[in-house]
């Protein structure tokens, strides 16, 4: 079994249970004591966004009194009334230069009054609200409104309309830009209206930036349902303006760009709603990271503790198993299932598993001898009945099996191998079955369909042990016995060490059996006309390092090759010339 597929070892296996279950618990802390934490750090924020929304809100109605109060300063100005009450009254008989001049003259003293406010716009209307001058950082954008919808509100900012005429604020709205108006006459000392003076206040970045900056949380200006001005980032605003098209209202936190923020209204204006935004990840992050380093610290110290406690826990209880363990290595190593393993008289449990092994191996080693002597028994019968079909043949495989063996020990083949060898030599001929007693038994020459007939005995033999799950590693010598180093043999055709050297012992020891055996038509050659029939055929029909094994295993036997040439045999003419090769 390769490295890759072995299981680990008791030890990693304890240590990783125990070090998995700290992990897990650690895990389920972890996620609890965060929970706790972000929703204690939401109610924070919610509290907090609650203080900041009273504060923008007290702080908005400030400004606005604030800006009343400043426009009403400036509307007393009395260089401005002047001014204000002589285009009034000349306007309408001057002419386009002296007209010129007065508005000069209006512009020059609404210039001098803007710089004491802080606001993006001022303005002089008449009484029927034609704008007169403006000045101001948004005066250019001032003057577009003059074109845009405008929307007057009372003085509790609900936005019910009210008549022009009368002071109070109003929205309008200048396509790009969003304007709050305080607006306040300028009246004479008989109580007259000669004109309007407006200030006005953009609802843009700038003023959702100031309001950021007080309140150190994000603001959103929503007009109806557009957002006209934020300092959230672009997703989130993204995300905040799909929300005004739905019924976020209900909604708390709401999630912008994948961020939980709880929001509140800071005031209403007509239709235009100020927000406060503030995200509930970002105020936890720094709660959560101090979090975090006390949650490792507490890790480490348990990993630590986990470990040690696991690799002792794991050591009491592999100790004793790893005994057993190498105990069973050194008698799978000896092949000696003999002898029983020692008690470790470290647990119950063990020793009644040592107990019921040696058990179950005592019954292991009696069942296999009984089906060893089975499997031998039966491969011997299925040889004996083959060569009881020909007397002249019978006992062929048993010598062939021991031929084969005695070849095989001289080569130093393993135990496993010379078991292989044994019984494929004795099922070597096993496809013979199917071949009629009138071929086999032939005493003269063979037909060309008789000579094929022999020829498919291997494959016929191949098919029948393949059937036999047992009998398969004997498969090559069956079908393969009759190859030839030079290519001519069959089935198949293999050539030299394509070969599998116990089909290629088989074919020796085969031969030799068929040439020093008897039979109707010939009596059987000596020993020493077998091996020199052999040698002289060594390197062409059998393999020279076979034939010297055979020679090898039998001493007494004459072994110097002789130099005459082997006759180069077709198969056509084996069947005159070897018969016996035929009939093996």
């Amino acid at each position: 079994m390769s490295d890759a597929r072995r299981p680990p070892r008791l030890v990693v296996k304890a240590v990783a249970v125990t070090f998995g279950t700290v992990a897990l618990l650690l895990v389920l802390v972890f996620l609890v004591v965060r929970m706790s934490v972000r929703d204690q750090v939401r109610r924070t924020v919610t509290q907090n966004l609650d203080i900041s929304q009273r504060m923008l809100g007290a702080l908005e109605s400030r400004r606005l009194h604030e800006l009343r109060m400043q426009a009403g300063t400036l509307a007393e100005n009395p260089t401005l009334k002047a001014a204000m009450d002589t285009y009034v009254a000349e306007q309408p008989k001057a002419g386009s230069a002296a007209g010129a001049r007065l508005l000069s003259t209006i512009q020059r003293e609404l210039d001098k009054l803007s710089a004491r406010v802080d606001t993006d716009a001022v303005s002089i209307a008449t009484p029927d609200g034609t704008m007169l001058a403006v000045t101001g950082r948004l005066a250019s954008a001032w003057r577009a409104s003059g074109s845009g919808a405008r929307t007057d509100l009372d003085d509790s900012g609900s936005g019910a309309p009210t008549d022009l005429n009368d002071s109070g604020d109003a929205l309008i709205d200048a396509g790009d830009t969003l304007f709050r108006v305080v607006r306040v006459p300028l009246t004479l000392d008989d109580g007259a209206t000669i004109g309007w003076l407006e200030l006005g206040t953009a609802f843009n970045a700038r003023y959702a930036q100031e309001l950021d900056r007080i309140s150190r949380v994000r603001t959103a200006v929503v007009n109806g349902s557009t957002l006209v001005a934020t300092t959230l980032t672009t997703p989130q605003a993204r995300d905040f303006q799909a929300a005004l098209r739905g019924a976020f209202r209900g909604i708390d936190p709401l999630e912008l760009d994948g961020g939980a923020h709880a929001w509140r209204e800071i005031a209403g204006i007509g239709s235009v709603r100020i927000y406060a935004l503030s995200s509930v990840d970002e105020a936890a992050a720094a709660t959560l990271s101090r979090l975090n380093l006390v949650l490792a610290g507490m890790a480490g110290g348990a990993f630590t503790l986990a470990l040690l406690g696991s690799l002792w826990l794991a050591r009491l209880l592999s100790r004793p198993i790893e005994q057993l363990s190498s105990a069973l290595e050194q008698m799978a190593a000896a092949r000696d299932l003999t002898k029983p393993l020692p008690a470790t008289g470290s647990s119950r449990e063990l020793d009644l598993l040592t107990h019921t092994f040696n058990h179950l191996m005592t019954s292991v080693l009696d069942a296999e001898s009984r089906t060893e002597a089975a499997y031998a028994g039966a491969i011997r019968a299925l040889a004996a009945a083959l060569d009881a079909r020909d007397p002249y043949t019978a006992g062929h495989s048993e010598r062939v099996s021991v031929l084969s063996v005695a070849i095989g020990r001289v080569l130093r083949l393993p135990d496993a191998d010379l078991e292989v060898l044994r019984f494929g030599a004795l099922l070597h001929d096993i496809g013979k079955i199917g071949i009629s007693d009138q071929v086999l038994r032939k005493p003269g020459p063979l037909t060309d369909e008789e000579f094929e007939a022999i020829m498919e005995h291997p494959v016929v033999g191949a098919r029948i042990i393949r059937t036999i799950p047992f009998l398969l590693p004997h498969v090559d010598i069956v079908e393969l016995h009759h190859e030839r180093p030079d290519g001519r043999g069959y089935p198949k055709g293999l050539q030299g060490d394509d070969i599998p050297l116990l089909a290629r012992i088989v074919h020796v020891a085969d031969a030799y059996d068929a040439i020093t055996g008897a039979r109707a038509y010939r009596q059987g050659r000596s020993s020493a006309d077998a091996l020199r029939e052999l040698w002289r055929c060594a390197g062409t029909e059998y393999h020279a390092e076979i034939v010297g094994a055979l020679a090898r295993a039998l001493p007494r036997m004459l072994t110097t090759p002789v130099p005459a040439p082997c006759v180069d045999l077709t198969a056509r003419d084996l069947r005159t010339h070897v018969p016996e090769a035929i009939s093996a």
